[in-house]
């Protein structure tokens, strides 16, 4: 670990306020934070092997939207994901 990782680390305030925004995020999803921890870790995985993110900036959300059918109110989860860079094949 260079100077600069102990720069660039994360406070424990930090921390808390992402733990309180991911049980926000799983109480309007109606699951656990656990699963929604699995989730966003599954998703920066598979973008990962695509582009160079900056997971510290990502931000994931469920909200609620009408249905198409109009027959209701259903979750949607809308994803942040600032991009560095995008990987070229062969990388």
């Amino acid at each position: 670990m260079g100077i600069w990782d102990l720069w660039n680390r994360k406070s424990s305030k930090d921390f808390a306020k992402d733990r309180l925004k991911l049980l926000l995020v799983s109480d309007r999803a109606g699951c656990s934070s656990e699963v929604m921890e699995l989730m966003k870790n599954d998703i920066i995985s598979v973008i990962s092997k695509y582009m160079e993110i900056d997971e510290e900036e990502l931000d994931i959300q469920i909200t609620k939207t009408e249905s198409e059918d109009h027959r209701g109110m259903i979750p949607v989860m809308v994803a942040n994901i600032p991009i560095r860079d995008i990987k070229h094949k062969g990388n």
